[in-house]
């Protein structure tokens, strides 16, 4: 843990870093896959790939996304992580699952298999809750159900994201009375800013109970509109990878959600009918674009730190501060990782 925060040079430091920044340990809440696994399916080997080798991308702590499948595959899936978690390595912190679906919107269903996509029925909810690893679900508001389902799944402690959703910006309001907290990835898979028909984003800059996850890779969301996102909703972006398991490998041929996708040689990786289908982004490098589109970069930091950790109720994390965990990044002059530690212990040196 932090023991004490100070300025200038402690005496008796062992640790000299040159230039950059040391920042809070990264926080992701959207990593679908990352060094060729999907993590909804990914074996034992897989894990221990994604958890050793994530903080070469200074991510500290993160929430492997599950995207649509069948509820009974789903639960599968967290029963098989929560047998896993005891052995996991040192590495980035499991702090639960995202559950990206199945109660999404045909309409706005981006890379999700439409032929999964169902109401939240109090009893699929059940389901999913019952090895206590769910901490976020993203959810289509205007589907049957879903307002009961939010107050469900926030009465039990789960962050619920309003995402691939053709909801109405007052739909999106709705949502948030009920509970909702966050929408996901902003302007992607949902109804977004017309001047007569507001929807899902125009709701998420505007209202402060919600906040806007962010893929700052710059082809998901254009550099101006990343930099209107920072300016309109102050305070509360988040920014996320959204990664596929492509995400840290040559372009080819890899999985999302046990489905193909192709990652080209420049751009997110993308489904056989060119839809986009997650991201090839580390968390580090979208701190760096959203800092040269012109965010600051202390804004940019927390949006990757203290604000993810806030909202899925982790105040011992995300901060440089006596009393959280140890958790810190090195990040360099182009705001890319160079060291990572993690409950105090460095699990990265990349740098000189």
């Amino acid at each position: 843990m932090i023991a004490e925060v100070g300025e200038g040079t402690p005496p008796g430091a062992d640790v000299h870093l040159p230039d950059g920044v040391l920042a809070p340990g990264l926080v992701d809440l959207q990593v679908n896959g990352f060094y060729g696994y999907d993590m909804v399916d990914a074996a034992e080997p897989g894990w221990h790939t994604v958890v050793s080798r994530l903080p070469e991308t200074g991510v500290t702590s993160f929430l492997p996304t599950f995207i649509t499948a069948p509820v009974s595959v789903q639960a599968a899936a967290l029963r098989r992580l929560r047998d896993l978690m005891p052995g996991l390595p040192p590495g980035s912190r499991v702090l639960g699952v995202h559950l990206e679906g199945p109660f999404l919107s045909e309409k706005r269903k981006g890379a999700h298999n439409a032929a999964h996509l169902v109401d939240p029925t109090p009893e699929a909810i059940a389901t999913l809750l019952e090895t206590g690893l769910v901490k976020l679900v993203t959810l289509a508001p205007e589907r049957a159900g879903a307002l009961e389902a939010i107050r469900t799944l926030t009465a039990a402690g789960v962050l619920v994201s309003v995402g691939h959703s053709d909801a109405t910006a007052a739909q999106t309001a709705a949502a948030a009375e009920a509970g909702a907290r966050k929408v996901t990835h902003i302007f992607n898979a949902q109804t977004g800013i017309h001047h007569r028909e507001p929807g899902v984003a125009a709701q998420a800059l505007v209202d402060d109970r919600l906040h806007p996850g962010l893929i700052a890779d710059l082809h998901h969301v254009a550099p101006e509109v990343c930099a209107l996102v920072f300016r309109a909703a102050a305070g509360r972006v988040v920014l996320v990878t959204d990664a596929a398991a492509s995400a840290g490998m040559p372009p080819g041929v890899y999985e999302l959600g046990g489905e193909p996708i192709t990652m080209p040689e420049s751009g997110p990786p993308l489904r056989a009918d060119g839809t986009i289908a997650g991201s090839g982004l580390r968390l580090d490098e979208a701190i760096g674009n959203c800092v040269r589109v012109g965010v600051d970069p202390v804004t940019a930091i927390d949006a990757a730190t203290r604000v993810p950790a806030d909202l899925i109720g982790r105040p011992d994390l995300g901060r440089i501060t006596p009393g959280a965990a140890a958790d810190l990044v090195w990040l360099g002059p182009d705001h890319r990782a160079l060291a990572t530690w993690i409950n105090g212990q460095n699990v990265f040196r990349g740098g000189s």
